[in-house]
């Protein structure tokens, strides 16, 4: 039997494996020729070793967005199928996840693939005294999507900002019709969220987004601007990996920001400007020879690289 981190406050393991990487973004530049080189090369290295069996893979929790790369590491490291790997992922979410590791101390989870923790989890960590080794293995993006509709293509950092705190309230403002901006957000506990704060909005102002403006799900985000009023006016955020490969709907874009698209070539190079890492942790006092420890390491060699690569994601290297 395969471990799972059956530790989630939802699950979110319906329709999110790599069966759906063909649901593209409509209108998206596509990363095709760097995500292909990436392919054709993990194809043509040498399989990785497996060095556990099934049963001894550790306990996995993390971000939704990181579930196909979770699967991809088990298969790679336990020699077991991939479709097989991906029906054994479940993950609690962003937060939750933070909490269920650092803060709660469950052993249902021994390893974390995850972005980054909002600031109050962080808090909550520090509080409790846990002690979590962590690195980056991977870089991904926030994104901004709208209606394939909107003439807008292209936004600056300081134009979302002024969105984003309700300054700018019309698309007219930003070149676009004279419609009313609806700007959608996520809640304090969702990954993408503490991204958008980070990266974008700082110190810096923030409107509150009312319930119907704040879906708790990264798919539920997505669904409401495709169906918002049946117009091109709404705009949301999400992270790059989830919304190319995972879940999308048709009628939607991704905007330029600074004139820059977002691909795996522009957030490898990170011209695009609004980049992150995600990383895996795992406890400081993790044995050395213990699984998690064991993956841990692994996924900083050139078969843990590999394997990040086959999975469709950006090595942070």
């Amino acid at each position: 039997m395969f471990r799972t981190a059956s530790i989630s406050r939802r699950s979110f393991l319906t329709a999110l494996g790599l069966g759906t990487a063909a649901a593209l973004l409509a209108g998206c530049s596509s990363p095709a020729s760097s995500s292909a080189s990436s392919e054709d090369s993990a194809s043509s290295a040498a399989p990785a070793e497996p060095f556990l069996t099934p049963e001894e893979f550790p306990g996995v929790d993390g971000s939704t967005a990181c579930i196909p790369l979770m699967a991809q590491i088990m298969a790679d490291t336990t020699g077991a199928d991939l479709t097989e790997a991906q029906s054994a992922i479940s993950v609690s979410t962003t937060a939750y996840a933070w909490e269920n590791m650092g803060v709660y101390d469950s052993d249902l989870a021994q390893l974390l693939i995850v972005y980054e923790a909002p600031d109050y989890v962080k808090d909550e960590i520090a509080q409790a005294g846990t002690q979590l080794e962590q690195k980056a293995i991977g870089r991904d993006a926030l994104v901004f999507i709208v209606n394939e509709d909107n003439p807008v293509q292209s936004l600056t950092q300081d134009q979302l900002r002024e969105i984003y705190a309700g300054h700018i309230t019309n698309w007219k403002d930003v070149g676009g019709d004279d419609t009313p901006i609806v700007a959608f957000q996520r809640g304090e506990d969702s990954g993408s969220q503490t991204l958008f704060q980070n990266l974008l909005i700082q110190d810096g102002e923030l409107m509150e987004a009312p319930t119907e403006l704040a879906p708790a799900s990264m798919g539920g985000l997505v669904d409401s601007i495709a169906s918002y009023n049946n117009s091109a006016n709404a705009i949301g955020f999400s992270v790059y990996y989830y919304i190319e490969q995972m879940y999308s709907q048709p009628g939607l874009r991704l905007l330029a920001v600074e004139d820059v698209t977002p691909s795996n070539d522009t957030i490898a190079s990170q011209e695009y400007p609004l980049c992150n890492d995600f990383y895996a942790v795992i406890r400081a006092s993790a044995a050395a020879d213990s699984p998690e420890r064991q993956v841990y390491d692994w996924l900083s060699t050139e078969d843990g690289v590999r394997c990040i690569e086959k999975a469709g994601y950006v090595p942070a290297v």
